[in-house]
């Protein structure tokens, strides 16, 4: 070969050498040398280029190309150099040919984006994108002979377009629009069914248990289900599921399956080709040693397996995981929402039962308390018509409650009916303000009512109307203490519109949201009373749509609240009802007001003295100071006449703070209180009194209408000395009075100096007389527990105290109390105590449990303390029995004999537990 030939190969790179080496002479173009200088230009032009380049010259197109575009046809290069562009891609000549021919006969260029072919480059036939311009390749005369091809492969990007769009339709199919798990796995496979190029088939597999159980999969109507397993069970997969490598995937290794076409005939691909290649993926779960599910998915016969088709399934499989974890959560969420719908609706239904069945009771209660009242044959004495009036004051108030009840489960149920009246809403609504106005004056606020006639009749429910002005007025008065209480009616085009401005202490925004919701109070706002149900704003709520309207509030905390019920006169212009209306007119606000009035019965603050001329017995009680505090009126007064008759002197207060103020005034004997107050609750008042030390030993007695065991636990750890739960028998509540009075009398007496605060927390440690006993009295034995023989081991020595206590569950919380007492003031250990505390309770919890018709309803404790050695003993009187097994707890006699040295003794007398422990030994 002649130097000018070398030359015009020189500067080709790899394929510019195989072009120099190449025999020229044996192809259609003839050897180098007579090459004209139109294709040595050419030549050069595709050599220089360092983007794909392909000259076909000549009739025969034969080939000429770079380096660029050698790595385009693959394994066809470098045979392609000089041959016949026809015999090189004849698999996808049937695309180029019209392209080629088109520039060759017109001589213009095209430009085509994205053109798919087919190529057989990599050992099988490939579903290959190229971006392709011909231009028109001329001789040294102008004519066309051949065509100058420039192209790039966009496989890559084509095909990962095409992938990201399955993605991202897969992924709006987790928006929970289907609830439904298994409906959710039919449109993730319509969804992959709609891009067969990269997905042919696919099943989904949902873990059961053991149990794989197959939701869907894709071309049903060529017979791939029967292909494919239905369930498979983990345990015994069976040859078919292990062929699908199912069970590998279902613990959460993914599994190549390579005989495809060996079970499932499936034509696939832009070409037709059968499906060699499956992958059997495991669906991602919040357990990763447990996968949700499994993915098979077909492998497309005209893309390789690379690693970018892998990572592309792995994210398929995530998208299906994610959609079918949504639609198991939306399915989830779902059953708990109609749980509790139904659940909600059992308790309406409940309501509704029980208030019915509350007021057959009511009027047995009401009607012969009205007519004992108003008997003018046989009148009341004045003590007795104070009663009485007391009682059907309340039974009023709990009927009005019972009918709020039924209003609101009628309302939440949707059996609530409006019985429409044409009324004149301006004098209703004066006439209703009006029944406020003497309960708003007496609490030293002003009442100003605008309510015009309005230029149309309306026709609305009077009954809910009342209840509606009723509900805004009394919580207005409730939360407001200076200013004025505004009530206003106006109307315009559009709407009637009834607003209650109050200057009281407003509403914080956290609130407002919640504000009609059913129950919700806000928590620590101050009022004139705390009692209330937390219905009456909800009530409104649902009382103003059942009429056509909605109420809003706007509030500011400090300034005051506005409350707006607006009625659109389309619905103030309903079609009114003939007959006789609803009874209960009125009932509404005079038990408001009545209920109101009660909030503003102050006591004087005065003690009131015991009647004398009753002659009740006199013991070592009698003048004892009791302190009572509780915002109910009737409860004050009932309270004190009920001590009082005791010989007691009481003094009663209607929050916590004011029996704060009073017991630093003045010392009581006794401090009896409610929790749930205002301004301060009762729980608040007893933190204050034990962390003072000047209170700290105060009895203090808890009444609350919070049953259950979590308010007595609750009182009684702060510090509470009983807690007695309403309605309670008076009887009881007198003898744990005593019994309370008499224990910190008792203590006194054992240890003078706690009557100093200062000296109270610096006792000496140690104590060398033995303290007397001390008494525990609802059990209706008032000795004490008679002195017992010192102990022969000399336990007693330093201390030797006992105690009764009433054969009940709340002993337990009193007997810690005194023994924590005792023995803290000897300065033993604190770990110490406190594992004779928990092994003494166990001991009393079983005594109260245990002992079957006692001979005294009561538990004895005693504590003898010697040189380094503690002894604690528990006494019944009944005989043993088994506990059930609602009460077993199965851990007591571990608890008891964990923390000290336990012996038990049984007689037909009773059982004694004894507990000792060396104080020098924690266990």
């Amino acid at each position: 070969m002649t130097r000018p030939s070398i030359d015009l190969f020189s500067g080709g790179g790899d394929t510019g050498r195989l072009m120099a080496e190449l025999d020229w002479a044996r192809t259609p173009l003839g050897p180098v040398s007579g090459w004209p200088q139109s294709l040595r230009a050419a030549v050069r032009l595709v050599l220089s280029s360092r983007y794909p380049m392909l000259l076909l010259w000549g009739d025969d197109f034969s080939q000429l190309y770079n380096d660029a575009y050698s790595t385009l046809i693959g394994d066809k290069h470098p045979a392609a150099l000089g041959n016949d562009v026809r015999v090189t891609l004849a698999e996808g000549w049937n695309v180029l040919a019209p392209l080629i021919e088109q520039a060759m006969a017109t001589g213009v260029a095209s430009w085509v984006p994205a053109l798919q072919l087919l190529l057989e480059r990599a050992g099988y036939r490939e579903e290959a994108y190229f971006s392709v311009s011909h231009a028109p390749a001329r001789d040294d005369e102008g004519r066309t002979v051949g065509v100058f091809t420039v192209c790039s492969e966009v496989t890559e990007q084509v095909v990962g377009e095409r992938r990201l769009r399955l993605l991202r339709d897969l992924s709006v199919l987790g928006d929970g629009r289907t609830v439904d798990v298994d409906a959710t796995a039919v449109r993730l496979i319509d969804t992959i069914d709609s891009h067969p190029l990269d997905v042919p088939f696919a099943a989904i597999y949902l873990r059961d248990g053991t149990v794989l159980r197959r939701l869907a999969c894709t071309g049903g109507d060529q017979g791939h289900e029967g292909a494919l397993p239905d369930t498979v069970g983990l345990a015994d997969p069976g040859p078919v599921a292990s062929a699908w490598g199912l069970p590998d995937a279902a613990e959460g290794r993914p599994t190549q399956v390579t005989d495809v076409a060996d079970r499932l005939s499936l034509p696939a691909g832009p070409w037709g080709d059968l499906v060699r290649t499956a992958l059997a993926l495991p669906l991602p779960s919040g357990d990763e040693d447990q996968p949700l599910g499994v993915l098979l998915a077909g492998i497309s016969p005209s893309r390789g397996l690379d690693e970018a088709y892998r990572s592309f399934n792995q994210l398929l499989a995530q998208q299906i995981s994610v959609a079918l974890r949504n639609a198991q959560e939306y399915e989830e969420e779902r059953r708990r929402a109609e749980a509790l719908a139904e659940l909600d609706r059992v308790k309406t239904d409940f309501f509704a039962n029980v208030s019915h069945e509350f007021r057959t009771p009511l009027t047995l209660m009401l009607g012969p308390l009205a007519d004992a009242l108003n008997d003018a044959t046989t009148p009341l004495a004045p003590v007795q018509r104070e009663r009485v009036e007391t009682a059907w004051r309340n039974a009023t108030r709990l009927l009005t409650l019972v009918n709020s009840l039924l209003t609101f489960s009628s309302l939440e149920a949707g059996r609530a009916r409006s019985d429409t009246r044409a009324v004149d809403l301006s004098a209703l609504t004066t006439e209703l303000a009006g029944v406020f106005r003497a309960a708003v004056e007496r609490a030293g606020l002003t009442l100003e009512v605008a309510c015009p006639p309005l230029p149309r009749p309306v026709t609305i429910d009077p009954v809910n109307w009342e209840r509606i002005v009723t509900n805004l007025l009394s919580n207005a008065l409730k939360y407001t203490f200076i200013g004025r209480i505004r009530v206003t009616l106006d109307t315009d085009d559009e709407e009637v519109r009834l607003t209650v401005a109050d200057t009281g202490i407003g509403i914080g925004d956290q609130d407002l949201p919640k504000l009609f919701e059913r129950f919700h109070r806000v928590r620590g706002a101050r009022s004139r009373s705390h009692e209330g149900t937390g219905i009456g704003l909800a009530l409104v709520h649902e009382l103003a749509r059942l009429e056509g309207g909605e109420v809003r509030v706007a509030s500011r905390v400090g300034v005051g609240s506005t409350f707006t019920v607006a009625l659109p006169w389309s619905a103030a212009r309903r079609t009114a009802l003939t007959g006789p209306p609803v009874d209960g007119r009125g009932d509404a606000a005079r038990a408001a007001v009545e209920e109101a009035m009660g909030w503003l019965a102050q006591p004087d603050g005065s003690v009131t003295e015991p009647d004398r001329t009753i002659g009740q017995a006199v013991d070592e009680l009698a003048g004892s100071r009791i302190l009572v505090a509780d915002d109910n009126s009737d409860m004050r007064a009932y309270l004190t006449r009920l001590l009082t008759g005791q010989g007691w002197r009481v003094r009663a207060v209607t929050d916590g703070r004011q029996a704060l103020d009073e017991i630093h005034r003045e010392r009581p004997d006794l401090v009896l209180t409610d929790v749930m107050m205002p301004v301060m609750d009762g729980f608040d008042l007893l933190r204050r009194l034990r962390a003072d030390p000047a209170t700290r030993a105060l009895p203090v007695l808890v009444l609350s209408a919070r049953a259950g065991g979590e308010a007595s636990v609750e009182g009684l750890s702060l510090g509470a000395d009983d807690y007695l739960v309403k309605p309670f028998a008076a009887t009881e509540l007198i003898a744990r009075i005593r019994a309370a009075i008499r224990r910190a009398r008792d203590r006194i007496a054992a240890n003078p100096a706690t009557l100093d605060p200062a000296s109270a927390t610096t006792r000496p440690a140690e104590v060398t007389a033995t303290a007397p006993a001390s008494s525990v009295e609802p059990v209706g034995d008032t000795s004490v527990v008679p002195a017992a023989p010192a102990d022969r081991n000399g336990l007693g020595d330093v201390l030797d105290v006992r105690w009764a206590y009433p054969s009940a569950p709340t002993s337990a919380a009193m007997m810690r109390r005194d023994v924590r007492r005792t023995l803290g003031d000897l300065d033993v250990d604190p770990d110490v105590l406190e594992d004779l505390l928990l092994a003494a309770s166990e001991a009393m919890n079983n005594a109260v449990e245990h002992a079957q018709r006692p001979s005294r309803p009561e538990v004895r404790v005693r504590v003898q303390v010697g040189v380094g050695l503690v002894r604690i003993s528990v006494r019944d009187f009944g005989t043993w029995r088994d506990r059930r097994p609602a009460m077993d707890r199965g851990r007591g006699a571990l608890l008891m004999n964990a923390y000290g040295d336990v012996r038990l003794v049984s007689t037909l007398e009773g059982t004694t537990v004894t507990i000792e422990r060396r104080l020098a030994d924690p266990a």
